[in-house]
């Protein structure tokens, strides 16, 4: 469908963005705007790395602008920096990060440098890398390596939260203040992440409405599983542990800063993929491998599990089954050699014979991916603007 063509920017936009004098402020001009319109904050994480992550996390970022017309920010806090590599490419990251490339972009790093020189605050100017620059059709904030030095800060805001301190909620809740205060022309933003269990990653579930965990089929996604279940539910319960005490230091202060006494990612669990299995004949139908077919019949189990502590009233364990990604062998090299998503990949990126067949299964993939994902954060019912579950 896009395969050679140039991707067009989507006009179907709540906001015409306009990036205003030499401070490059973004300025919000409300076009339009839709009652019920609502901004939904993702994580997409796994505790177990080498699952496809930063694949699926692209290019259904691509997908949900590109196919369903949404405006999408991508924000990159892993310090390995891979989402901005393959979004961006090799070359302009190179320049951009060996300081040769004349771009004056904000980085994840720049974004939380006050919380690192010690404020509640993020920054509150700042430009993404526009979708025009790009082919995946998203805003993207890059990541940094020298994010990893955040980690110190935010354990010590952790033990903030822990002794009730109003300023330790807001360092742990800047995702949020990103995404409510200051990115209104975004439908959605994604997060990701890299696997640890650390302080960061913390923060980043405990501020977004939803998660979405890719998983491949092998013995340690399941057990990575196991320890996101148990790391969140430690973490939600710590943080809501010291909100009565905070309150009571601080009466009003979690309504002045919008800060939820109890996380939205308490019931954020919206979806998972299997990736990257090998598959056989059987009876003319496609089926794994048998020594996946074990790893497969644990997986509704764990899932279960998930859903349980996690999971949105009303969604069915095999509603969060967003889809099975299959081993792309060769066209994944091939989509971050032409920073591009795969579906979009054409003769001109090099595509040859059955790869055509791969691009067009892939992009059948994903859409259904996309589809059951904005399913599953679509309302069940009337949630007022700006709270996880309104319309989008």
């Amino acid at each position: 469908m896009f395969h050679d063509q140039a991707i067009p920017r989507c006009n179907r936009k709540a906001f015409e963005i306009v990036l205003a004098n030499e401070n490059s402020n973004i300025v919000l001009e409300a076009n339009n705007y839709k009652e019920g319109h609502s901004l939904k904050s993702i994580a997409v994480f796994n505790n177990k790395g080498g699952v496809g992550k930063t694949t699926l996390l692209c290019n259904l970022a691509a997908d949900l602008s590109i196919s369903a017309g949404k405006n999408v920010l991508v924000v990159d806090c892993d310090p390995q920096c891979n989402t901005t590599q393959l979004v961006m490419g090799e070359e302009f990251s190179n320049e951009f990060y060996w300081g040769a490339h004349n771009e004056d972009a904000t980085t994840i790093a720049d974004l939380l440098q006050p919380i690192q020189d010690g404020d509640a605050n993020i920054l509150h100017d700042f430009k993404p890398i526009s979708r025009e620059r790009n082919r995946f059709g998203i805003d993207l904030i890059t990541g940094h390596p020298s994010l990893s030095f955040l980690e110190d800060k935010l354990s010590q805001s952790w033990g903030e939260v822990s002794a009730g301190e109003l300023g330790g909620y807001r360092k742990t809740n800047w995702p949020r203040m990103l995404s409510k205060n200051f990115l209104k022309p975004y439908d959605i933003v994604l997060f990701d992440v890299g696997p640890s269990l650390g302080a960061l990653n913390r923060s980043v579930l405990l501020g977004c409405d939803y998660f979405i965990t890719p998983m491949g089929t092998d013995i340690f996604s399941i057990l990575g599983l196991r320890n996101i279940s148990k790391w969140l539910t430690d973490a939600i319960d710590t943080y809501e542990h010291g909100t009565a005490q905070c309150a009571k230091k601080n009466p009003g202060g979690f309504e002045k800063y919008s800060i939820p006494q109890t996380p939205s990612i308490r019931s954020g669990f919206v979806g998972y993929t299997l990736n990257q299995y090998l598959t056989k004949s059987k009876a003319g139908e496609r089926i794994a491998t048998d020594r996946y077919e074990e790893i497969l019949k644990k997986v509704p189990a764990e899932i279960n599990d998930l859903c349980h502590n996690f999971g949105r009233p009303g969604l069915s364990n095999d509603q969060t089954k967003l889809g099975d990604v299959p081993h792309l062998y060769s066209l994944i090299p091939l989509a971050q050699t032409r920073a591009a998503p795969i579906f979009s990949l054409a003769s001109k990126d090099g595509i040859v014979g059955s790869q055509y067949k791969m691009v067009e299964n892939y992009r059948k993939i994903v859409g259904k991916i996309s589809e059951r994902f904005l399913e599953n954060i679509q309302s069940a019912g009337n949630s007022p603007v700006g709270e996880p579950g309104g319309a989008i």
